[in-house]
């Protein structure tokens, strides 16, 4: 038995949903390189702080976000997740 290969309308929905990811995930590294540069005082600590309420916030979806919103919540967790990992490695 063969691999059944994806529709186009299943295609184009992941599509979206990636588009989606990464789009979200640069807008927030972006966002939290900015503040870094205005505010000199901000380190991984500050942003670690920030992902600790984010994890709260992923964990409370009780009622349910939908797609779209969980899309962009594990978006935004993996950019500070990315930023926390790169900023404790530099001086």
């Amino acid at each position: 038995m063969g691999m059944r290969t994806m529709t186009e309308s299943e295609t184009s929905l992941v599509r979206w949903q990636d588009t989606l990811y990464t789009k979200t995930f640069d807008q927030e590294v972006r966002g939290l390189e900015r503040r870094r540069e205005a505010e000199t005082g901000c380190t991984a600590a500050d942003v670690e702080g920030i992902l600790q309420g984010l994890y709260v916030m992923d964990g409370a979806d009780w009622l349910g976000r939908g797609e779209v919103q969980d899309i962009t919540m594990a978006a935004t967790i993996a950019a500070y997740e990315h930023i926390v990992a790169e900023w404790s490695i530099l001086p």
